[in-house]
């Protein structure tokens, strides 16, 4: 895949490979498509985060061991961050994500469709806090430094373009999308949307999408397999 942008990611951890594997499997019940999304997402966030954050000291900052030695506090930058799942499947990337952070960071929902004729993604809620802090409410919450997105799968990419322009209009500075899998077409489209401003770190990438918008040989329709709500 090396005619992937240079801000595309593709995991090649072998136990992250052996654990998609088992995802794709149709005989893989509901509680272990969770338990492997949740695995998938630690491994890709861990990946993620170790590029796009870093370490600083706190200044004069110290602390005492259990032993009772000083030592020097170490904390992570940027601190103003937002994890941002893409309803409904992001959400089983959530804690997986949130656990990694050393700090807890708000979660912001977006609320995205794909309409069935079209493809194209609907949006159909939004909790960004879109207000600015002022003198007469400090308490509102302005746009965060960097922004997580989570979404399990990016097939066609109009989702993760349509939540990256989203956020970019929002106002953050960085964007990481972290998905469990990808297509080439989607993930090409993701990372061009705002090539500067987005790094996609993904745990696999198929070739393509069938008719119906689907990936092949993808995980079938991954909300449907972690909620149970196959054949509704």
């Amino acid at each position: 895949m090396s005619n992937l942008p240079s801000n595309a990611h593709v995991s090649t951890h072998p136990c992250l490979q052996a654990k998609l594997s088992q995802l794709r499997s149709a005989s893989t019940s509901s509680k272990d498509v969770q338990s492997l999304v949740h695995e998938i997402s630690l491994m890709i966030g861990y990946e993620a985060l170790a590029k796009g954050l870093t370490s600083q000291t706190k200044g004069t900052v110290q602390d005492k061991s259990p032993l009772g030695y000083e030592y020097q506090t170490v904390s992570t930058s940027p601190t103003n961050i937002s994890v941002v799942p893409i309803l409904r499947s992001g959400l089983s990337m959530v804690p997986a994500i949130s656990s990694l952070l050393p700090i807890p960071a708000p979660i912001h929902h977006l609320g995205l469709y794909r309409e069935r004729s079209t493809l194209q993604p609907v949006e159909y809620y939004n909790n960004l806090p879109y207000h600015q802090p002022t003198s007469a409410n400090p308490s509102a919450s302005g746009p965060a430094e960097l922004a997580i997105i989570v979404d399990p799968i990016i097939a066609t990419g109009a989702t993760a373009c349509a939540a990256i322009d989203t956020l970019k209009d929002w106002g953050v500075k960085r964007i990481i999308l972290c998905a469990v899998l990808a297509t080439e077409e989607g993930l090409r489209q993701a990372c061009d949307e705002w090539p500067e401003g987005v790094e996609v770190w993904v745990g696999g990438c198929d070739k393509e999408v069938d008719a119906k918008g689907m990936i092949k040989p993808g995980l079938g329709d991954i909300g449907d397999r972690l909620y149970l709500t196959i054949g509704k």
